[in-house]
């Protein structure tokens, strides 16, 4: 029987969203404020969903001291209080919110091994989420 699991992560970043190909008018008209040279921050939510088979004797998909321990070390510790401009993940890409969904999914469908990873969902405002499920879902 497969079963999914979502976990919460909270963490603050800040970014600008500026591409270095583009001009300063092109940049401007396309990320507006989030384009303001000395960035802004916010306190995103990380959503992470893993499915699996119920183990029948612990009833769960996985432990999640393995999940948290694992978002902690390679996630929280790499992201947490860090201009996201600045970091090898974002080296060749700017770092918009659907950005960091891809980053964050990479590193835990390349170390998570306990269970298998469904997707990553980021809230960056009240307004605005962000999901991203590799190959995993089937759009019909």
């Amino acid at each position: 029987m497969k079963a999914y699991l979502s976990r919460r992560y909270m963490f603050s970043a800040s970014h600008r969203l500026h591409n270095e190909a583009m001009s300063n008018a092109e940049n401007a008209a396309t990320y507006g404020k989030c384009n303001n040279p000395y960035g802004h921050g916010h306190n995103y939510t990380l959503e992470v969903t893993v499915s699996g088979t119920v183990d029948q004797r612990t009833g769960m998909i996985c432990n999640l001291v393995d999940l948290d321990g694992f978002v902690q070390r390679e996630i929280l510790e790499r992201f947490n209080h860090q201009n996201l401009n600045m970091l090898a993940e974002f080296k060749e890409s700017v770092p918009t919110t659907e950005n960091l969904c891809i980053a964050v999914y990479d590193i835990l469908q390349r170390g998570f091994r306990h269970a298998h990873l469904e997707k990553v969902r980021f809230e960056e405002t009240m307004m605005n989420s962000f999901e991203y499920w590799g190959d995993n879902r089937v759009i019909e």
